[in-house]
């Protein structure tokens, strides 16, 4: 899936971070990666009780002690964002802006407050705590904001063998935006996130959000640029629908635990990766907000 070409995206949509005081990288990215980032994962994407993980991973990879640099992503073309992953992720964002209300008309999160992005390096603070390139990208409720490292998409692929690619970097991005819209709709209220399991609420949670995300990749290519008349993007192939299931599969709590010892279903928080493919499947195929109800089903 990429842009539409002779899209414009305006600046101001991503707030851009660099040498804060949330913990310092601590870890190589590449290669020698340590047990710090498989905790991490273990709650990646994490919609709720977020701020325990990254006050352990925050403090664990050490404090950092720099002057926190904030400027914000300036405008960018639709080429652009099909190149450069800042700019992916403004026109990303930009894109779910217009998606979700049309989305949610008739419901009581209709005027939908858009989430603030924070794309930071090495650290950062946020209300749920400190964050550090070892924590994955998050959607923290109390402050409203979806935070990101893009380095992250490097360790997806080396550490947990996805295949990145546009469309695999826009389902993270869709997908936290999803938990955004949960805790507007109160689902995050509503539910029960200290449990873990296969049927918690809070693999429910995140598999609702994999559906969300499923939504709105369906109806990207459909979905116009209010500014510019034109969709935000083109048709998605097969190779990149296969990307995007690729790395909800990855961040798969079994795929994941498997890569650090054995596989407990007991202690999920996010679902298994067949679960997390079959959601995201679901919101892409059948494209509504009922058909993503992960608590009105017995098994999710």
């Amino acid at each position: 899936m990429t842009f539409q070409e002779g899209g414009q995206f305006e600046g101001g949509r991503v707030q851009s971070r660099r040498g804060g005081g949330g913990g310092g990288r601590g870890i190589a990215v590449g290669g020698g990666v340590g047990g710090l980032v498989v905790v991490a994962l273990v709650v990646l994407l994490n919609g709720g009780g977020v701020g325990d993980v990254l006050n352990a991973v925050g403090g664990a990879a050490g404090g950092g002690g720099g002057v926190e640099q904030s400027t914000e992503l300036g405008a960018c073309t639709a080429e652009q964002a099909n190149t450069q992953r800042d700019c992916r992720l403004s026109a990303t964002l930009q894109a779910l802006d217009a998606y979700w209300p049309t989305a949610l008309a008739g419901t009581a999160a209709a005027d939908l407050p858009v989430p603030e992005a924070v794309e930071f390096q090495e650290g950062t603070q946020s209300a749920c705590g400190p964050a550090s390139a070892s924590t994955g990208p998050f959607y923290c409720p109390p402050d409203q904001t979806i935070y990101l490292d893009l380095g992250f998409y490097d360790l997806l692929a080396s550490r947990f063998g996805a295949q990145d690619g546009p469309l695999a970097e826009i389902y993270v991005t869709a997908h936290e935006y999803g938990h955004h819209v949960q805790n507007v709709l109160g689902t995050f209220d509503a539910a029960d996130r200290s449990g873990t399991g296969a049927s918690s609420d809070s693999v429910r949670l995140e598999l609702q959000a994999d559906c969300y995300a499923g939504m709105f990749v369906g109806d990207a290519a459909t979905t116009v640029d209010p500014d510019t008349g034109v969709t935000f993007l083109e048709p998605v192939t097969t190779q990149q629908l296969q990307d995007a299931l690729g790395a909800a599969a990855a961040v798969g709590d079994d795929h994941i635990q498997a890569q650090s010892g054995g596989v407990d279903p007991h202690t999920w928080t996010h679902g298994s990766s067949e679960q997390r493919q079959r959601w995201f499947t679901v919101g892409y195929e059948q494209g509504s907000l009922q058909a993503c109800d992960t608590f009105a089903v017995q098994t999710p």
